[in-house]
């Protein structure tokens, strides 16, 4: 399935994309697509509706991110080789992972707003999943049959408060607009290998990331369990798990955001974005 959430911010009603594509509204079997929602019992439920029994919706209504009331937004750094090298920074030896504020989660077509000071504007494709049942603990064979589906994300970057205002990659990662997700939630069952999917990103139209999820140093699964030692991940949360090469950070010049220049991107099967900068 796909999973939307639809409609104007914070009023956005719960719905899924048919094989047509076609928009249809879930609101008479689920309240909203909070982490309850992603459980295995209610994903069985609603994978055993006929989508042509649900209120079509017509028109082009906003999607919003396809999860609400998260508990917490993990993000996996340095995750591709060839991103590390770019940076400047040693391959890890273990996975790096770091908090994004909740507040920072946006619809995957919103505006992206730049920052009060904001220099180093940067963006950063990447695939995330959404936690269907509670993972503590867990280990890396068991840790995708946690995962209610996955999601592409931008992790929206800005490098001088992540790297040159004390240290704290959270810092700059967390502003509101930094996390754009979805289109849509495309459940695990219908991903035959998360490890085996492209990804691209431009910025005004050029090329700037091509990569693959194959190319992870640390797979999706040793994420999740990786992360799931050192705190629990609950049904909704959300984890996104490293970009590939081509940021702004590591071009010749470094090259960043500006206000007006759009951010497109996606995933093989998981959907497209796009962003437009703007003024916080």
């Amino acid at each position: 399935m796909k999973l939307v959430r639809y409609g104007e911010k914070g009023a956005e009603k719960p719905g899924l994309i048919d094989k047509s594509g076609q928009l249809r509204d879930l609101s008479a079997h689920v309240k909203d697509l909070t982490g309850e929602a992603y459980s295995p019992e209610t994903l069985k439920k609603l994978a055993a509706l006929d989508p042509a029994s649900l209120p079509a919706i017509s028109g082009k209504p906003r999607f919003g991110a396809p999860v609400t009331g998260i508990t917490k937004f993990v993000a996996i750094g340095l995750n591709y080789s060839d991103h590390a090298k770019e940076t400047g920074s040693p391959i890890p030896t273990e996975p790096i992972f770091f908090i994004k504020a909740n507040t920072s989660l946006s619809g995957p077509n919103d505006a992206v707003e730049k920052p009060r000071g904001s220099t180093k504007l940067d963006w950063e494709v990447e695939i995330a999943v959404i936690i269907g049942t509670r993972a503590k603990y867990v280990s890396e064979a068991d840790a995708l049959n946690h995962v209610a589906g996955y999601c592409v994300c931008n992790d929206v970057s800005e490098r001088n408060f992540q790297q040159e205002r004390g240290g704290q990659w959270t810092k700059g990662k967390s502003h509101d607009t930094f996390g754009p997700l979805g289109p849509w939630l495309v459940t695990r069952d219908e991903i035959a290998d998360v490890q085996k999917l492209g990804m691209w990103l431009d910025v005004n139209g050029q090329r700037r990331q091509t990569g693959n999820t194959s190319t992870m140093i640390f797979p999706m699964a040793k994420c999740i369990s990786y992360v799931s030692q050192f705190m629990t991940l609950l049904p909704g949360d959300i984890v996104t798990t490293g970009t590939p090469p081509g940021v702004g950070l590591g071009m010749k010049p470094p090259t960043f955001l500006n206000v007006g220049d759009v951010v497109t991107l996606g995933i093989d099967g998981l959907g497209e974005q796009r962003q437009e900068i703007i003024a916080a």
